[in-house]
C-alpha cells in the first residue's frame, strides 16, 4: 500500500505524535522518490510550527542515518573523532582542524555539506581550491581515511541519501532553525561516515542559526543525547557567533586563511577555536587525558608542520592543485578589491554577522536558493573586528567583488559596523562546555 502522505501531513499540523513507526516509513518514501517536494515541503513545516517528541527525533534520525550506506572503518590502527559546527559566517575550522588532528594520531572521517543560507559550507570552500573533489565514493573515502588519517567527503546517494534531500528543502523553506531537523540532519550524515565520537561547535549569537544562548544550550544537549542513544560518544563547545570569524568570509578567502592557520599564523581567534575543538575531539578519541594535553600535542603538530603537510597530501589525493598550499594566491582571485572606510572614528563595539554573511550572498559568494552557482572568488576581509580602534577614513574592510563597488554595498558592510567613542568590554569565544 503506497505511503498516505497527506494523512502523514496532516497529523503533524493538527499537532499530533506520529505512531510508532510512521517517521520511519515516511523517510524510507521520500528516500524512493514516492512522496513529492511539496509534500516533504509541508510536512517540514508542520514538524516546525508544532515540535516533534523526543521519540520522533531519534526515529527520524535513526531512519535517515539507515537510509544508504553505513560505513564501518575495520582495523584502523587508531581511534575515528569528527567535528561538526552548526554553521556560521567566516566560520572555516574544519579545513585546518581536520588534518591537525589526523597529525596527532587520530582518524577523521568528514562528510561535509554546502553552505546554507547566510552561512558558508565546507564543500563550497573545498571546491576553491583548482582540482579538488570532494565527491568519493564510499570505496575511496575509507582508503583515503585508512591512508592519510583523514578525508573531505561530500554526501552521496550513498551515505544517508534521505539527508540530502531534506537538507536542500530545509534551506529554501525557511525550517532550518528547527532543532529535531537540525539534529537528525546533523547525526545522519556524520554516523552514517563511520566516526564513532562526534565533538560539536554550537555556534550562538547573531550570526548563528540558534541566535539564542540557551536554544543553543537545548541543540548541544540533544544532539549528545541522540548520540548516545545511537551508541556514540558526543561532547559540545557553545561558541560565540555574534561577529564573524577570522577575517576573510567567501570560499577562496577562507582556504588562504586556513592554510595561514596550518602555517601557524593567521587570526587568533580562528587559532584559538581550532586548537579548542582539536583538544576535545583528541579527549573524546582517548588519545589524551584532559583538554590541556590535547591543546598541547595539537600546538606541537602546528609547530612542527605536520597538520600543514597532512592538509597538502589530501589536496593531492583528492585532485586539487597542491601549488596554492605553498601559494594561496593560486586561489581564485576577484577581479576588484575596494576598501570600505569607516564613517567615524572610535572602536569597534559590534559587526553584525548576519548581515555580513547576507552581504557575501548578495556578491554570488553563497546561494538564496539552492541551484544558485557559488563564485568562490568574491567575498569580505575585514581590517577591523570588535575591540579594534579605527580612524575615520580608514578602512573597515575590503570587499571583493566581480563588477566594480557600487553605493549600496558599500552603504551595506558600513552598516553592518556600530563604531562607539570608547573601547568595548572583552568577549568569550568559547562560552561553555556541554557532555
Amino acid at each position: 500500500m503506497p505511503f498516505d502522505a497527506r494523512q502523514f501531513i496532516r497529523d503533524k499540523r493538527d499537532g499530533a505524535r506520529h505512531a510508532p513507526g510512521a517517521v520511519r516509513d515516511f523517510t524510507a518514501a521520500f528516500t524512493r522518490g514516492e512522496v513529492p517536494d511539496y509534500q516533504v515541503s509541508a510536512w517540514l513545516m508542520a514538524a516546525f510550527l508544532k515540535g516533534l517528541s523526543d521519540e520522533e527525533a531519534f526515529e527520524l534520525t535513526d531512519a535517515m542515518l539507515h537510509s544508504g550506506a553505513v560505513i564501518a572503518f575495520d582495523g584502523l590502527p587508531g581511534p575515528t573523532v569528527d567535528k561538526h559546527s552548526t554553521g556560521g559566517v567566516g566560520d572555516k575550522i574544519s579545513l585546518p582542524l581536520a588534518p591537525l588532528v589526523a597529525a596527532c594520531g587520530a582518524f577523521v572521517p568528514m562528510i561535509s555539506g554546502r553552505g546554507l543560507g547566510h552561512t558558508g559550507g565546507t564543500l563550497d570552500k573545498l571546491e576553491s581550491i583548482p582540482g579538488f573533489s570532494p565527491f568519493l565514493s564510499v570505496a575511496d573515502f575509507k582508503r583515503l581515511v585508512a591512508t592519510q588519517g583523514f578525508a573531505f567527503g561530500a554526501q552521496t546517494e550513498e551515505l544517508a541519501p534521505a539527508d540530502g534531500k531534506l537538507y536542500a528543502l530545509r534551506d529554501v523553506t525557511a525550517t532550518v532553525e528547527c532543532i529535531p531537523l537540525i539534529i537528525a540532519s546533523i547525526l545522519s550524515k556524520k554516523y552514517a561516515s563511520g566516526t564513532d565520537a562526534v565533538v560539536f561547535d554550537v555556534k550562538t549569537g547573531r550570526g548563528a542559526f540558534m541566535r539564542e544562548r540557551a536554544d543553543a544550550r537545548e541543540l548541544a544537549e540533544g544532539l549528545i543525547a541522540v548520540s548516545r542513544k545511537l551508541g556514540k560518544r558526543a561532547s559540545a563547545l557553545v561558541t560565540n557567533m555574534d561577529q564573524p570569524l577570522g577575517r576573510a568570509i567567501g570560499n577562496a578567502l577562507e582556504v588562504a586563511e586556513s592554510i595561514e592557520i596550518l602555517r601557524g599564523q593567521g587570526p587568533e581567534d580562528v587559532k584559538e577555536l581550532t586548537l579548542a575543538l582539536a583538544a576535545e575531539m583528541l579527549v573524546l578519541a582517548g588519545l589524551v587525558p584532559d583538554p590541556s594535553s590535547g591543546r598541547a600535542r595539537a600546538e606541537d603538530a602546528l609547530a612542527s608542520g605536520a597538520a600543514l603537510e597532512k592538509f597538502r597530501a589530501i589536496v593531492v589525493a583528492q585532485g586539487g592543485d597542491a601549488a596554492v598550499v605553498d601559494d594561496p594566491s593560486k586561489l581564485p582571485a576577484a577581479p576588484h578589491v575596494a576598501p570600505v572606510p569607516a564613517p567615524r572614528g572610535g572602536f569597534v563595539h559590534a559587526i553584525d554577522a548576519y548581515a555580513v554573511g547576507e552581504l557575501v550572498v548578495r556578491l554570488g559568494g553563497g546561494r538564496a536558493r539552492k541551484e544558485d552557482t557559488i563564485d568562490p572568488a568574491v567575498g569580505i576581509v575585514l581590517n577591523r573586528k570588535v575591540g579594534d580602534g579605527v580612524d575615520a577614513g580608514e578602512p573597515l574592510a575590503h570587499l571583493h567583488l566581480r563588477g566594480p563597488l557600487t553605493p549600496e554595498l558599500e552603504q551595506a558592510l558600513a552598516g553592518a559596523y556600530r563604531i562607539e567613542a570608547g573601547a568595548p568590554p572583552g568577549a568569550a569565544l568559547v562560552l561553555e562546555r556541554v557532555g
